[in-house]
């Protein structure tokens, strides 16, 4: 992975990540313990997700969210996403507090409000050159794409929007996307790829 170009504005979201994600963490801290104990009762413990996933430049960090799938059971042959996803877990998804331990992630520095959504780790190895260049800056927890269609684009349109926030990233196109994010996430607009319960597997270019 090369590493990001530096632009001005860089240092100045990083501190704008630093306060949004301190006070968001703070004024939320009900929220994010209701939804836990929720967590809890719905799917049982642990009641958060941990996975690796690639940062800026490739670095791998470990993403953490609220558990919206109930654990494989292969006893009760209770393993496909779809089968796992559970009506809580689905209302969790589409109201995105699932994402509030993420907030975490953005004041330790893996993550942005705002950027390219971290995607699998198995995922760096199948980048066009092109595509590996949604790696040049943190991911987020928001993004161009997420705001644009969501699970319900294609990979390729993700991509393309992914690089494009890239090379455009501002203070007023930040501003853009989290008003816009509101406004998905009220509509829960594009939550999931059809015929999945979030979107297709990525295998390629071309997929």
């Amino acid at each position: 992975m090369t590493g990001p170009e530096r632009r001005p504005y860089d240092p100045v979201k990083r501190i704008l990540d630093v306060i949004a994600a301190g006070l968001a963490l703070v004024l939320l801290s009900p929220v994010i313990v209701v939804t836990g104990i929720c967590v809890a009762i719905a799917l049982g413990r642990p009641i958060l997700f941990a996975q690796p996933r690639p940062g800026r430049g490739g670095r791998i960090f470990t993403i953490y969210k609220f558990r919206s799938m109930r654990e494989v059971d292969e006893t009760s042959q209770v393993v496909s996403d779809r089968q796992r996803l559970t009506p809580f877990g689905r209302a969790l998804r589409a109201s995105s507090l699932d994402e509030l331990p993420s907030l975490w992630n953005v004041l330790r520095g893996d993550m942005s409000i705002v950027g390219p959504r971290p995607l699998l780790v198995e995922y760096l190895a199948l980048y066009t050159d092109f595509e590996a260049r949604r790696h040049e800056v943190r991911p987020g927890l928001t993004g161009l794409a997420q705001v644009a269609g969501r699970n319900a684009l294609s990979w390729e349109k993700r991509f393309a929007l992914d690089v494009r926030y890239v090379d455009d990233r501002s203070f007023r196109l930040d501003g853009r996307i989290v008003a816009r994010t509101v406004r998905t996430v009220l509509r829960r607009d594009g939550i999931a790829e059809p015929g999945t319960v979030s979107a297709s597997r990525f295998t390629g270019a071309g997929s």
